[in-house]
């Protein structure tokens, strides 16, 4: 399978593999490809409701049966909702990255460095 054939056609992403959508607030999550690199998510460490993150910044960290990665937020807002269902069941990442797993909700006053689906997807085929 490509990278664009694991990639959401209707999020931009940062070149941490992050996505944001472009609801107000805007959903952040992490990429089917980050995922499918983590392997199997068993803890997930994210901020609390009204905590400002940065473009760029890690706003969290996510834990597999692999290795420990920092989040990095796309986006510079206030956090307006955590998705307590990916904390209570980290799995989810594994089954619904694009879905049922977001991880923050972001009341967005700047974007970061944001690629287009053909862009990130690119540049993960020119890092395999």
């Amino acid at each position: 399978m490509s990278a664009i054939d694991k990639v959401n056609q209707d999020y931009r992403y940062s070149a941490e593999h992050e996505w944001v959508d472009s609801a107000s607030p805007a959903r952040i999550g992490l990429s089917q490809i980050a995922v499918d690199a983590l392997g199997d998510v068993v803890y997930v460490d994210l901020p609390e409701a009204g905590t400002t993150v940065t473009a760029g910044e890690v706003c969290g960290e996510v834990e597999s049966t692999k290795s420990v990665s920092e989040i990095y937020s796309p986006v510079t807002g206030t956090v307006v909702e955590v998705n307590d269902a990916v904390a209570d069941d980290p799995a989810l990442l594994n089954s619904d990255p694009y879905g049922q797993a977001w991880l923050l909700a972001v009341d967005v006053e700047s974007e970061g460095d944001l690629l287009s689906p053909e862009e990130y997807a690119a540049a993960q085929e020119e890092a395999e």
